[in-house]
């Protein structure tokens, strides 16, 4: 009898990376199917408005039904180029973003560095520092305009009776007051962010750098400016680029506080291309204020992120 035995020819080269490549393409249809799901929603509810409200700002479009929308191509454009009154919102949202964001940063800088001492109770004084970013925008504007209340408003009483004011003050309805009125909640609202994010860049800086420049005979404000500030610096960037998005595109805390008023001493440019459109139904219109809006914000941020590239080189 005799046993009959079978060699196994060994895999070439090309069989190897032929099957590897069958595997990798197989992983790739498998991975894109899993990102399905989540692709869906995303484009449903984010990349469709966004080209929706961009064609918008080349159309007529009104508010009604059975209207008929026309392509206008860039008239929008160019009536929004002799509005006035948006330019001069544009540069209220301005003064406000910039106001808002770095008056965040220089208390946030400062409230970080307290709170990443070693302090008695530090982690709930950490916790009552998050308590704005908890509460919507609504409610923190709700709560402010009964601060500012010119009659009952807690900020008058008290002013009262350090006898630094003689009689009580509509802050936001005074000319004069509105605008830094409203500045004040905003970087109330926003520090917590702008704060935490602070307090983990701090925490990773490395303590024998601290540890080597006190040996130097390094001050503590020697130590910060030279160590903390450079080790920061990416942190810096990031959270003051993204805070001043944020606070240009604020549209509930300034709505529910003036409404844009008074005089339109707090129209925002968001505030502004909202009455356009949902007040008095020009909605290619206020896509178009939109669209111009983004346009010049990213040319703001693409000089600041350059400037700031240039700096770390």
């Amino acid at each position: 009898m005799g046993v009959t035995s079978t060699m196994v020819r060994p895999e070439t080269s090309n069989e190897r990376r032929s099957r590897g490549s069958r595997q990798r393409r197989r992983q790739r249809r498998e991975a894109y199917l899993l990102l399905v799901p989540a692709l869906i929603p995303v484009l449903i509810f984010s990349v469709y408005p966004l080209l929706n409200g961009i064609y918008l700002g080349f159309t007529d479009s009104r508010a009604g039904l059975n209207r008929t929308t026309h392509f206008t191509g860039f008239d929008n454009y160019v009536r929004l180029l002799d509005n006035s009154r948006f330019w001069e919102s544009f540069k209220i949202g301005l003064v406000w973003a910039f106001g808002v964001t770095a008056i965040q940063f220089l208390l946030a800088l400062g409230l970080a560095l307290l709170l990443n001492q070693r302090l008695r109770m530090r982690w709930l004084v950490r916790t009552l520092a998050l308590v704005p970013w908890a509460m919507p925008s609504v409610i923190v504007a709700i709560m402010w305009r009964l601060v500012y209340h010119p009659d009952a408003g807690l900020l008058n009483d008290v002013l009262t009776r350090l006898h630094l004011i003689d009689e009580n003050i509509n802050w936001l309805a005074d000319f004069t007051f509105a605008l830094p009125a409203v500045i004040a909640v905003g970087v109330w609202a926003g520090m917590p962010q702008t704060t935490v994010t602070l307090l983990a860049g701090l925490q990773g800086v490395p303590g024998e750098l601290h540890e080597a420049g006190a040996v130097d005979g390094a001050t503590a404000w020697q130590r910060f400016w030279h160590v903390t500030l450079p080790q920061l610096r990416p942190v810096i960037v990031a959270i003051t680029s993204l805070d001043f998005v944020w606070n240009f595109n604020s549209f509930g805390l300034v709505y529910v506080l003036t409404e844009g008023g008074p005089g339109g001493k707090t129209m925002l440019p968001m505030l502004f291309a909202y009455n356009e459109g949902f007040k008095y139904g020009n909605f290619g219109y206020a896509a178009a204020m939109g669209n111009a809006m983004v346009v010049l914000i990213i040319g703001l941020m693409a000089f600041y992120l350059w400037t700031r590239m240039r700096e770390a080189e």
